[in-house]
C-alpha cells in the first residue's frame, strides 16, 4: 500500500481564501510571507491536554495507509471539498474580519467518546491549503479518545485554519464514526473479520474504506475491477449458480486474469449446487457469501441454524462471508458460527459521525480584535 504522504507539494488553490483576479488581493497565501510588522498571536491559555506540547506530541508511530486504488486521487478529492468552500471570492468572512497577519492556535476536542481517524487526511489537507501551518497530535489514528479530551493542535495564519477547520473536521467526524463502529464490530465479532461493502458516500469511497481500516476492519472489493462478485442479479440472467460460475471461469482464463471470485448464495440448495459445480470443476471460486441466511426472531434473538448447516457444507474449502441482518447487537453471535467475514453496510451508510471542534480561544480573539480596530 502507498504510504501516506507526510509533505505533498503545494496545491494551486490560492483563491481559498480569495480569488486574486476578482478581489485584487495581492498575496499568494491566505497568510503573506512578507508582512513588514510581526504577526500577531492568538495564544491559548495553558489547559490540561494529552501530552506536553513539544517534548511529547506525537504522530502515528506506524499510520494505517490509505487502500491502493488504480485511479482515485486524495488530492483532488481534498482539493474539490476545499473549492465546493471556496466558490469564486474565497473566505468573505475572514477576509473582512480577521488580519492577514494574524496567526492563532487551535486545539481539536472530542466532544464525544469514540475512535479517531482522519488524522492522517487532516495533515494533508492543512498541508494543500498553507504548507506553513504546523500540526502536532497528542493521540493517533485508531486511538479511542473520550469526551473532553484535547489531541492534537494546529499553528499558523489564522485565516488558513478557519478555511481548512469545516473540510478538516467533516472528513474527521465522518471517518471517526466508521472508525468507532467498524471497532466496535470487530471486538465482537472476533475470530471473524469485519468487512465494509461499497455502499459509500459517491467520491469518498476510499475515505470511507480507510475509515474501516483504521477501525480495525478490513476491505472488501473496492470497485467493480478488483474482484469477480456474482449476485442475484447475474446468476438469474445467467441461468442459474452453476452457469454463472462457469461463465465466470471461462472469462478469466480468457481473459488471463488471477483475481478473487465471490459468489452470492441465499439458500442451503445454492450453497450445494455451487460446491457440486466446485467439486467437478477447476474453479477459480475463492468464497462464498451467505447472503440473509440469519433470521431475527419475535423475542429479539437471531437464529443463526441456517449459516452454521451452509458453513459445516463448505467445510473451509472456501473463504465464507456472511451478510444481512448484521449489526452491533447481532454480530457476535453471526461470529461465533465460524464465517471467515462478516459484511456490513450500515458500516458506510449509515453513518453517525464523532462530534469533534476545533477551537481557538474566544475571549484572546476578541482582545485582538479590539487592538485591531482601535489602530
Amino acid at each position: 500500500m502507498p504510504a501516506i504522504p507526510t509533505a505533498p507539494a503545494p496545491c494551486p488553490v490560492r483563491f481559498l481564501l480569495a480569488r486574486r483576479h476578482s478581489l485584487h488581493i495581492s498575496y499568494p497565501s491566505p497568510c503573506s510571507n512578507h508582512q513588514r510588522l510581526p504577526p500577531r498571536l492568538l495564544r491559548l491559555p495553558a489547559r490540561p491536554r494529552a501530552a506536553p506540547m513539544s517534548a511529547e506530541a506525537r504522530a502515528p508511530a506506524s499510520p494505517v495507509a490509505p487502500p491502493a486504488h488504480p485511479t482515485y486521487d486524495l488530492r483532488a478529492v481534498i482539493a474539490l471539498a476545499l473549492a465546493e468552500d471556496a466558490g469564486d471570492r474565497g473566505d468573505v468572512s475572514c477576509l473582512a474580519t480577521i488580519p492577514s497577519d494574524v496567526e492563532a492556535e487551535a486545539t481539536f476536542i472530542a466532544k464525544a467518546d469514540g475512535v479517531i481517524a482522519g488524522i492522517s487526511l487532516a495533515d494533508m489537507i492543512f498541508n494543500q491549503v498553507d504548507p506553513s501551518l504546523k500540526v502536532e497530535w497528542f493521540e493517533s489514528d485508531g486511538n479511542f479518545v473520550h469526551k473532553g479530551l484535547q489531541f492534537g493542535r494546529v499553528y499558523g495564519c489564522a485565516r488558513s485554519i478557519i478555511v481548512a477547520e469545516r473540510v478538516v473536521l467533516n472528513f474527521m467526524q465522518r471517518m471517526s464514526g466508521i472508525a468507532t463502529l467498524t471497532k466496535a464490530m470487530s471486538d465482537a465479532a472476533r475470530p471473524a473479520c469485519i468487512l465494509e461493502t461499497r455502499k459509500t458516500a459517491p467520491g469518498l469511497r476510499l475515505i470511507d474504506k480507510w475509515a474501516v481500516l483504521i477501525g480495525g476492519g478490513k476491505n472488501h472489493r473496492l470497485g467493480l475491477f478488483d474482484m469477480v462478485m456474482i449476485k442475484d442479479n447475474h446468476i438469474s440472467v445467467a441461468g442459474g449458480i452453476a452457469n454463472a460460475m462457469r461463465s465466470v471461469d471461462q472469462f478469466l482464463q480468457k481473459e488471463k486474469l488471477t483475481i478473487p471470485v465471490e459468489v452470492e448464495t441465499r439458500t442451503i440448495e445454492e450453497v450445494k449446487d455451487l460446491l457440486k459445480y466446485a467439486a467437478e470443476n477447476k474453479t477459480s471460486l475463492t468464497r462464498i457469501m451467505l447472503d440473509n441466511m440469519v433470521v431475527p426472531l419475535g423475542n429479539g434473538d437471531l437464529d443463526v441454524s441456517m449459516l452454521k448447516d451452509a458453513v459445516r457444507l463448505i467445510n473451509g474449502r472456501f473463504e465464507t462471508e456472511a451478510s444481512g441482518n448484521v449489526t452491533v447487537d447481532t454480530v457476535k453471535k453471526i461470529g461465533e458460527t465460524g464465517v471467515t467475514y462478516i459484511s456490513s453496510g450500515a458500516l458506510t451508510h449509515s453513518v453517525t459521525a464523532l462530534d469533534i471542534s476545533l477551537k481557538i480561544d474566544t475571549e484572546l480573539a476578541l482582545q485582538v480584535g479590539r487592538r485591531t480596530n482601535r489602530a
